[in-house]
C-alpha cells in the first residue's frame, strides 16, 4: 500500500473518531427547556378527546397582546408562552375543562404545587388565574400526565395538558405573570 493510501485512511480514521467524540460531548451536554414543543398524535384508549394535532408551528393569536404573557385560545384548545419580546418560547394542545374564563386578560393570582382535582384526578402545576360560575379556573396537568376523564355530571375548571408541558408553565407563570384569553 502507497503511503499516500496509508495517509488518507489515518485522516479518515481519526476524523470519524474525532466526530464520535463530539457527538458523546453534545449529548451530555445542556438542552434547551424552552423549545417549542409539538404535540404528538397517539391513540386515546378512552373516551377523552385527544389535544388537536396542529399542521406546523402555531402562531400566537394576533389579539392576544404584547409583552411576557400565557396566551389561551379556546378555539384552538392551545397555549402559548409568549416572551418579552412577543416570541412563543413553547406551545402545546391542551384539554379543557367543562367551565372556560370569558375571553379577556387575567392575572396569575395563586399557584399551587400538588392537590385533588375537582374530578378526584390527583393534580401538580396549579396555576390559578380565573374564576367563572363559582369555580377557579386554573392551568394544571395530572400527576401521571393522562388527559381528564369526561366530566359526567361535574363542572370542571381546570385546564389540563401533558405533565411535560405543566412543568414548563409551572416554571413560566409565576404569580403575577399575565394570561390572556382568546376565542
Amino acid at each position: 500500500m502507497p503511503a499516500s493510501k496509508v495517509w488518507v485512511t489515518g485522516l479518515t480514521v481519526g476524523a470519524i473518531a474525532a466526530v464520535g467524540v463530539l457527538a458523546v460531548q453534545a449529548e451530555k451536554g445542556p438542552h434547551p427547556t424552552a423549545a417549542a414543543a409539538r404535540p404528538s398524535a397517539s391513540a386515546s384508549a378512552g373516551p377523552s378527546p385527544a389535544p388537536t394535532k396542529s399542521a406546523g408551528p402555531a402562531v400566537v393569536p394576533d389579539d392576544s397582546g404584547t409583552g411576557r404573557r400565557i396566551v389561551y385560545s379556546l378555539g384552538q384548545k392551545r397555549v402559548w408562552l409568549v416572551d418579552a419580546s412577543d416570541a412563543a418560547r413553547r406551545t402545546f394542545a391542551v384539554w379543557p375543562g367543562t367551565v372556560s374564563p370569558d375571553p379577556g386578560s387575567y392575572t396569575v393570582s395563586s399557584r399551587n404545587e400538588a392537590t385533588t382535582g375537582s374530578d378526584g384526578v390527583e393534580i401538580e402545576n396549579i396555576i390559578y388565574f380565573a374564576a367563572k360560575s363559582g369555580l377557579s379556573i386554573a392551568f394544571s396537568n395530572a400527576v401521571d400526565g393522562s388527559s381528564p376523564p369526561p366530566a359526567e355530571g361535574k363542572q370542571t375548571g381546570g385546564v389540563r395538558m401533558r405533565a411535560a408541558d405543566g412543568a414548563a408553565l409551572w416554571t413560566f407563570g409565576e404569580t403575577g405573570t399575565t394570561v390572556v384569553v382568546v376565542k
